[in-house]
């Protein structure tokens, strides 16, 4: 069951790390690619992170990757899966809100730095699972359908032990995310200015 898991880990990883380099290569080119070429490249990309490589790397590209950033959690990895989806939604800007007031108050009490550890709560605990399913109805009448998909699979991964980790915070957050929600509000915040300025110079009178 263990190796099974792994295998999990890496497939995932390798797919993660694929996506990554993608999203990356769109940015620096300023270009779109097209839905067949961003599949055709996580697949070589994939393949080259999931198979060892021989010579001096005795295990894949993705368990070293896995050995410095960890395990991501579910929410992390189908966000970044979903933003190559040819008509993805963004991720609105109360979602990333949430997650990074949720991040500021979590992980300092995990870390003890309080009377109480959020983390236990994971642990089988209804309230966070009822919490949670309110967030993806709250996702979902706010009009971020594909927020109602990720919650849900992430629930579902927790509920039959996808990963190793019988934690459903382990599914929903890791640092990663928490740090590009951080990252996203004061940027949007600055890119809504931007255009307001833009649009306010456009239409000043002469």
């Amino acid at each position: 069951m263990n190796q099974y898991l792994q295998l999990i880990a890496l497939l995932e990883m390798s797919i993660t790390c694929a996506v990554v380099i993608i999203i990356l290569l769109q940015k620096l080119l300023k270009m779109p690619f097209p839905l067949a070429a961003r599949i055709a490249v996580v697949l070589f990309l994939g393949n080259i992170f999931f198979w060892p490589l021989g010579m001096s790397l005795e295990l894949p590209l993705s368990a070293y990757v896995r050995g410095v950033i960890g395990e991501l959690s579910m929410v992390t990895m189908l966000i970044l899966w979903s933003s190559l989806l040819p008509s993805a939604q963004k991720t609105p800007l109360g979602f990333k809100l949430s997650v990074a007031l949720i991040a500021v108050v979590f992980y300092p009490l995990a870390l003890g730095f309080g009377m109480f550890d959020p983390y236990a709560w994971g642990y089988n605990f209804i309230g966070l699972l009822i919490a949670v399913i309110v967030f993806a109805i709250l996702c979902g009448l706010t009009g971020w359908i594909k927020g109602i998909w990720i919650l849900s699979i992430a629930i579902m991964a927790w509920a039959v032990g996808w990963h190793e980790s019988a934690n459903l915070w382990d599914y929903l957050l890791d640092p990663f995310l928490a740090a590009w929600a951080l990252y996203s509000i004061p940027n949007a915040i600055l890119l809504k200015r931007r255009e307001k300025a833009q649009s306010g110079y456009l239409f000043r009178a002469g």
